[in-house]
């Protein structure tokens, strides 16, 4: 669907799931799709506020995020509600799928952390990946979580995610 397509809806439902089970569907703000990568926003969808030490998510922090249909990621801005850039949530995911109104992620466990300024990049959740069995049930997938992980994390080091949400 192109995003000046007649058809083309001004709010979608963002789906996350984990492990077969549908973990949040949100409403956000269709900005664009270019037939691979669908951008939305989002206010915080969680309930309250959700500390992970390093940031902080809460009511009326905004997310810009970025979604493509051929890469194993998900990478979302996030903004406080005045607007200053908190840095950059990246999942590592299935590629998204769009249709009837939704887009859908399946969550691999494996995220990244970037902060605003580019100093603070952190891998999360590898223990939880190394958990699921991912490895022995899909190794295709897998392998596909840890390159884009792999990836992810190299650009963020290299220079930062502009370019590639440019």
């Amino acid at each position: 669907m192109s995003v000046n397509s007649a058809e083309r809806p001004a709010f979608l439902d963002v789906v996350l799931v984990k492990t077969g089970r549908t973990k949040i569907t949100y409403p956000a703000e269709l900005l664009t799709d270019d037939g691979i990568r669908v951008t939305v926003r989002a206010p915080w969808a969680g309930d309250g506020v959700r500390d992970f030490g390093f940031v902080r998510f809460e009511p009326g922090d905004v997310f810009t995020e970025h979604y493509w249909r051929d890469r194993w990621y998900a990478v979302k801005e996030v903004r406080t509600a005045t607007g200053a850039l908190k840095g950059h949530y990246c999942d590592v995911t299935r590629p998204a799928e769009l249709s009837a109104g939704r887009v859908v992620v399946e969550d691999l466990d494996l995220d990244l952390w970037v902060s605003a300024d580019g100093t603070d990049v952190r891998r999360l959740d590898e223990d939880e990946f190394a958990a699921s069995g991912l490895a022995a049930t899909d190794p295709g997938a897998a392998a596909a979580a840890v390159a884009a992980l792999d990836e992810l994390d190299a650009l963020a080091r290299e220079g930062g995610l502009g370019a590639l949400l440019a």
